[in-house]
């Protein structure tokens, strides 16, 4: 029989009804949540430090919501809300439970926590260079058997720190079809169906390049995954919500924060070029074929660190003139605070419909010098500068800003640790698999492709005209027949691209290289780009280095995150093959 792994989280600040939603309607088996990404971390040490907890307090008002519910109906709870403190919110489950009558046996997973260890000098995965400031969190990223072995115990709930989004999963299908270390394939099966839902209503048209198709969208359904002995999984949702369950929708997830074909975890690498998808039917997509191989001896470690200060100040420019008039308002700025004061500056004009914005970002060791000497100077210039002039951010302080600095380190040298009840298990409960998981790291992976009718040609689609071999072309933005989604992975950004049929794949492909994304994307010319073909997915996923700096955190580009870079793309004018539109 399948196991039904249902999520109603994609990060800290999701939908609050979706754990009811969930459990209300329809069967399910495993209910889980994600609440974790990397900018989530520093958040918690944030709080943390304010006297707040370390662990997501939402993940409690959700689940006082559903605990009876799902102990009634023998439904497993799994979630990585503990944060920075996964003991912590397991206590706060337990003393929730309590407070409700119910008897719930509640597990949490430690291990992840690495926090005063000697990391070997965390030389930074992405360029190599040496950690420079004490780590304020340091997080190896755990796998999904220390889950399964939870769950073989006997939990209820299982709470846990830093595992992978794939992890929550992974986890009940080790524990539910008892796959071992060496049972590859299966484990990347669960290790892409726990990818496609991670990120809660992405996979079921939310944030969906051909938004216009997905009906009821502001009733978006969460996702659930059947998963499969063999690691095949159909991905779908409850009857009656809204949104959409395609193959377009399971391939813009499968496209979201991914490098490489070889998606690297803990349990083992799964090869997203092997993914194939199929409709089975209305808002039903099965994932097959999924190949996986042995995990590296490598553990990847999401380390943060304090940096300093930060504050930013945003001007409106309206009309004509829009550069002079930035040139003239940073002038007036710098003559009352120079530039050369600050450790770094930023400064990013956006052009909108007849406006621009004007951003001034300042970092310093100082908190007074990038606090209010810095806004108010920016405030003063109001009455003495271009016309038109005014501010969208008041004066205020500054505050303080952290670098996510991914590392790895030997899989060997942490341990995961399973507690039941406040009680360590000692060894394999057994029917789980083996003990404490070899932890490595999410590296990277790949999409898959859309069905159904292309949208029709874009309006602003110029005169045709024909190739030297006599093919006529039309003058159409990308997304015409192009979907896109992008995102974060520490400083880098990834952008994923599909098509729906293979005659535009086959133009896609030729058309789209790392060369001509740097000319239609001026943000990225200069930097790294790599690029891989997904042919199963009818896809494209290319990955740009640097181009987020030192991490979300500390990122001072209006779209820290990269979210809206494949959206520019596909806004970009191409000449393609009328024959494909």
């Amino acid at each position: 029989m399948m196991l039904r792994v249902a999520n109603c989280s994609g990060f800290y600040g999701d939908r609050l009804s979706a754990a009811r939603e969930m459990v209300e309607g329809g069967p399910i088996d495993v209910l889980t949540g994600d609440w974790l990404a990397e900018l989530t971390m520093l958040i918690l040490a944030g709080n943390r430090l304010r006297g707040r907890p370390g662990y997501a307090t939402t993940f409690l008002t959700q689940l006082e919501e559903v605990l009876g519910t799902c102990l009634d109906r023998g439904i497993k709870i799994v979630s990585n809300a503990g944060g920075l403190d996964p003991a912590g919110c397991a206590g706060a489950v337990a003393e929730l439970a309590g407070r409700l009558g119910l008897n719930a046996r509640v597990a949490h997973v430690t291990g992840d926590d690495l926090t005063g260890r000697d990391l070997g000098g965390a030389v930074n995965l992405d360029t190599g260079e040496p950690l420079p400031a004490a780590p304020l969190t340091a997080n190896a990223y755990l796998g999904g058997r220390p889950i399964a072995d939870a769950l073989s115990a006997g939990a209820d709930v299982v709470v846990t720190g830093r595992v992978t989004d794939a992890a929550l999963v992974t986890g009940p299908g080790i524990w539910r079809y008892g796959w071992g270390p060496g049972d590859h394939d299966a484990l990347a099966g669960s290790m892409v169906a726990g990818h496609v839902i991670e990120c809660g209503c992405q996979a079921t048209g939310g944030n969906y390049a051909f938004f216009a198709e997905v009906p009821d969208p502001a009733r978006c359904g969460f996702p659930l995954v059947e998963l499969a002995e063999d690691g095949s999984s159909v991905v779908t949702k409850h009857p009656g919500t809204g949104g959409l369950v395609s193959v377009g929708t399971v391939t813009a997830q499968l496209l979201y924060e991914i490098g490489s074909p070889r998606y690297l975890g803990p349990d083992a690498v799964a090869r997203f070029d092997t993914i194939r998808l199929e409709q089975e039917g209305p808002d039903r997509v099965r994932i097959r074929g999924v190949r996986g191989e042995a995990p590296p001896d490598t553990l990847k470690v999401a380390v943060n660190y304090l940096a300093g200060h930060r504050n930013t100040m945003t001007l409106v420019l309206t009309g004509l003139d829009i550069e002079a008039k930035a040139r003239l308002a940073e002038e007036a700025v710098w003559a009352r605070v120079p530039k050369e004061s600050f450790d770094r500056v930023h400064v990013e004009l956006t052009p909108l419909a007849g406006t621009a914005l004007l951003r001034i970002t300042v970092m310093d060791a100082d908190r007074k010098k990038a606090g209010r000497a810095f806004s108010s100077a920016v405030v003063e210039t109001a009455l003495a500068s271009y016309p038109g002039c005014y501010a969208l951010t008041p004066p205020g302080d500054a505050s303080p800003y952290g670098v996510y600095w991914p590392t790895l380190v030997p899989a060997e040298s942490v341990r995961a640790r399973v507690w039941l009840d406040g009680r360590e298990i000692s060894g394999p409960p057994g029917g789980g698999g083996s003990g404490a998981a070899p932890v490595v790291w999410e590296a990277g992976a790949d999409p898959a492709a859309g069905t159904g009718a292309p949208p029709e040609p874009d309006e602003r689609a110029g005169d045709g005209e024909r190739t030297g071999d006599g093919e006529r072309t039309v003058r159409a933005a990308l997304g015409t027949i192009v979907g896109a989604r992008s995102g974060d992975k520490g400083g880098d950004a990834n952008l994923g691209v599909w098509v729906r049929t293979a005659g535009q794949f086959e133009w896609l492909a030729a058309y789209l290289t790392a060369g001509r994304l740097a000319e239609l994307l001026p943000s990225t010319a200069g930097l790294r780009i790599e690029r891989f073909e997904l042919p199963n997915l009818l896809a494209l996923n290319f990955v740009v280095h640097g181009l987020l700096g030192r991490g979300v955190a500390a990122n001072p580009r209006l779209d820290a995150q990269a979210k809206a870079l494949g959206e520019e793309l596909r806004a970009r004018l191409a000449d393609i093959p009328a024959e494909l539109l």
